[in-house]
């Protein structure tokens, strides 16, 4: 049972500065430094030749579509940028479960021609799965017409928000569906509270109080996870998922909060103490 902590390059976006921003390759670089084994992005040559460089193991692919015509080249794409998992945002908000579950079969149809991938369905707000209740409900559609689970990338940050959760219901409200957890292997580790999908790691040097209060959340999500005795051989890539910020103040990072890629980097430290200690 192992975990890869992996980072969205998205984390890294305007670092230090707009004006100063790394290249990819020191961004990759700083990466491996900083003792993480994958990297997550909209692959291309340029990430396998530099994750190969500085021993980057993980390259994590990223599709983001609500055209089936696109699905195969799109994949196609992410597996010769050196993608095996590949985390998919499909479809729009008003998108019908329905035909969420029709797009999916179709897109996992190619995955199986191309061969080779991983296909992992995120739960994300703007797309097909921006409720729990749409969520599920692709789900067990999903069952019904396969038989088999549905294999999600969670970020559940997104539907605490929805639900305007506190810490003390976000396991009881967010983990109520463990076999679908479960038969993940992409988790998307964003801490968060009721009101902000994203709060600061840290504060004046020490962890935030808002992510003290996700952590024991973060804890019980793998407990759960490990629980399944299947699992005892598989591994789970877990993002410690901090968006950037943006000039236009449209950014998940926002005036007066910490830098994202220092606080990424403390808390795949939580993160991993969480794993050991489960």
């Amino acid at each position: 049972m192992k975990i890869v902590h992996f980072v969205n390059l998205w984390t890294l976006t305007g670092h230090p500065t707009y004006a100063r921003e790394w290249s990819l390759d020191k961004k990759i670089a700083a990466v491996a430094a900083a003792g993480f084994t994958g990297i997550t992005s909209v692959l291309t040559p340029a990430h396998r030749r530099l994750a190969e460089k500085h021993g980057i193991e993980h390259l994590i692919g990223y599709i983001s579509s609500s055209n089936p015509a696109e699905f195969a080249q799109r994949i196609r794409e992410q597996k010769e940028a050196g993608a095996v998992h590949i985390n998919v945002q499909m479809d729009d908000h008003d998108t019908p479960p329905a035909l969420a579950v029709k797009h999916w079969l179709a897109l996992e149809r190619h995955a199986a021609k191309i061969g080779g991938v991983i296909m992992s369905l995120e739960v994300h707000r703007d797309i097909c799965t921006e409720t729990p209740e749409k969520t599920y409900e692709i789900a067990e559609r999903y069952r019904r017409a396969t038989g088999r689970l549905i294999r999600f990338t969670f970020d559940f940050s997104h539907l605490a928000v929805v639900k305007h959760l506190n810490p003390a219901n976000y396991a009881a409200r967010l983990l109520d569906h463990p076999a679908l957890l479960q038969h993940s292997v992409q988790c998307h580790c964003r801490p968060f509270n009721g009101h902000h999908c994203q709060v600061p790691v840290t504060h004046r040097g020490k962890l935030s109080p808002e992510v003290k209060s996700y952590l024991p959340f973060v804890e019980k999500l793998f407990r759960v996870w490990k629980s399944a005795p299947g699992n005892a051989d598989r591994t789970l890539f877990v993002c410690p998922e901090l968006g950037c910020a943006h000039p236009d103040g449209s950014g998940y990072n926002i005036s007066g909060l910490p830098p994202a890629w220092p606080d990424a980097v403390i808390l795949r430290r939580e993160l991993q103490r969480l794993w050991n200690r489960t």
